[in-house]
């Protein structure tokens, strides 16, 4: 007697949209407040005004990605929108202009011509508007545009992400804050990449040395920036 096993296979394109948007917000949470901070302290400024610093990007930095996410998110959506209104249409007056496009895609993915049109019609058949729009358009509901769990991805990761350095700020010593806000935030960057790279399943070494390089560049730059125009005031 043969016995049967179900095969599960595990894909991670589920994941696309939240761990975007999780990944870019806490990244853009260390990086941009360990910038300021670094950028704040190296002009000169009071242990108080970095932390104020902190503090106020953390909020600023918060809403602006909740609000860039959602609108550039929804602009995606509404696109996506219009084009499943267009194609509805095209199948309510071309049914039959539009089975033979249906069709025509899966010739090109191997089918043959009888077996194209046969399942183009019962696709069709049982969701004209969802076959076309996930094998025309390339819309499907895992990859569609979601613009409010994106917003709130992303003003959360961004909070959490700034937490990190602004609770250095408050626990290290005045005399050495810049060097322990860098240390750690490139620590924070490197972890960071590491499990976005791993949930991602790409590697997990690649994926820390990106993230951690591109913030070690953004902390340089502003840290000489704050220095330079604190030396000039």
């Amino acid at each position: 007697m043969k016995s049967f096993h179900r095969h599960l296979e595990r894909h991670r394109t589920d994941r696309i949209g939240w761990l975007r948007a999780a990944v870019l917000g806490a990244n853009d949470g260390i990086v941009s407040t360990a910038s300021l901070v670094l950028g704040v302290a190296a002009s000169g400024a009071s242990h108080q005004a970095v932390l104020v610093a902190a503090m106020a990007g953390l909020v600023a930095g918060a809403m602006s990605m909740a609000a860039g996410e959602y609108v550039s998110v929804h602009s995606q959506a509404d696109t996506e929108k219009a084009d499943l209104e267009r194609e509805r249409k095209e199948i309510e007056l071309h049914p039959a202009a539009e089975h033979a496009e249906l069709a025509g895609i899966y010739i090109k993915r191997g089918l043959t011509p009888e077996l194209a049109g046969q399942v183009a019609g019962q696709l069709m058949g049982h969701d004209a508007l969802g076959a076309h729009a996930r094998d025309e358009l390339g819309i499907s509901e895992t990859l569609s545009a979601q613009p409010v769990k994106a917003a709130l991805a992303s003003a959360m990761s961004f909070a959490l992400g700034a937490l990190l350095p602004l609770g250095v700020v408050a626990l290290a010593p005045p005399a050495g804050l810049t060097a322990w806000v860098c240390a750690t935030s490139l620590v924070f960057l490197a972890i960071l990449g590491g499990m976005a790279a791993r949930a991602g399943g790409a590697r997990v070494w690649t994926g820390a040395w990106r993230v951690t390089f591109w913030g070690a560049l953004a902390m340089a730059a502003t840290a000489g920036v704050g220095a330079l125009f604190g030396a000039v005031a």
